[in-house]
């Protein structure tokens, strides 16, 4: 039995998880930590055993815990990692900043990082999918970013090689990243926050920011998010395609995907992780059926699928 007495963070075993992501669904962890700072979790990928599997877990705004839950530690960040500092032209904060707030403290200080006010989640979940929208990603601003290995060594990592793609990164399994730093060109503050003021009422005009959702269900074919501009086509948007194979709307047990947005997958009450995994499934098919068209998923989907009774 390792011994954790010198933690300083807290240590929950068979923790539910459904309560801790935007869709409300998934099994326990088996063992869940939220550490106290970087040294106490440096500390404790230390002792744990390397067999045992890790699994950062953010806001848990872009993420389906299947059923079953998840096996080994799952490690979310909290206060000891939420810091947003800014630096000349850069950006440093911890994983846990939410990437909403990165954006509005940033335009306070005249940089702008507008891209990541209408993004859910965390820097931490941002910098590991190269979240972006509007043309802009995660990797443009990208300058370097702290992780802690899986066995507990401390590393700064460089563009290179996180390697950078549409909606991913290479981060080896078990790595735990801990802060981030952005860079960012100058702008007026209140020229910034009227931008930010703009996207999002546009996104509650076309997203079904009302409803129990997790973001973009599946990647764009097209292998790139939204232009934000006015001769921005649509024709290999994954909810264009969605649409054309007739699967707005579509339902299985308590999951939907929106009539407002088909690229949303809605936790309308009571679906289970299964129904909004089935459902993604179903849409995937039926798309590839209809138009030759192989979705991927955006949506992390993690854990093990309930026991069969």
């Amino acid at each position: 039995m390792t011994d954790f007495s010198y933690i300083r963070g807290k240590i929950t075993y068979d923790r539910p998880l459904a309560d801790l992501t935007w869709l409300r669904v998934g099994g326990p962890a088996e063992m869940f930590f939220q550490p106290a700072d970087p040294d106490d979790l440096q500390s404790f990928l230390k002792s744990l055993p390397l067999d045992v599997p890790v699994f950062p877990m953010g806001v848990g705004s872009n993420l389906i815990v299947r059923d079953g839950g998840i096996k080994g530690a799952v490690i979310r960040m909290g206060r000891g990692f939420n810091h947003i500092e800014v630096e000349g032209h850069h950006v440093r904060c911890g994983v846990a900043a939410l990437d909403a707030h990165v954006a509005r403290k940033a335009a306070d200080a005249g940089l702008d990082l507008t891209f990541l006010r209408t993004i859910p989640g965390a820097i931490g979940g941002a910098v590991r999918m190269n979240a972006g929208c509007y043309g802009s990603y995660v990797a443009d601003h990208f300058v370097e970013a702290t992780v802690i290995t899986r066995a507990g060594e401390v590393r700064v990592l460089g563009a290179d090689e996180l390697e950078f793609a549409y909606r991913q990164s290479n981060l080896p399994d078990g790595w735990v990243l801990t802060e981030v730093v952005l860079n960012a060109e100058l702008g007026a503050p209140d020229e910034l926050h009227a931008k930010m003021d703009a996207q999002l009422k546009k996104r509650d005009e076309t997203q079904p920011t009302k409803d129990r959702t997790a973001g973009s269900t599946f990647r764009n074919p097209a292998g790139f998010s939204s232009t934000g501009q006015a001769d921005d086509t649509h024709e290999l948007k994954a909810w264009k395609v969605i649409d054309d194979a007739d699967m707005r709307g579509a339902t299985l047990g308590g999951a939907q995907m929106s009539t407002k947005h088909p690229n949303f997958l809605i936790n309308t009450g009571g679906a289970t992780a299964a129904d909004l995994e089935g459902l993604g499934e179903m849409v995937r098919k039926k798309v590839f059926q209809t138009q030759s068209i192989e979705l991927h998923w955006e949506l992390a989907r993690v854990g093990e699928p309930a026991l069969e009774k």
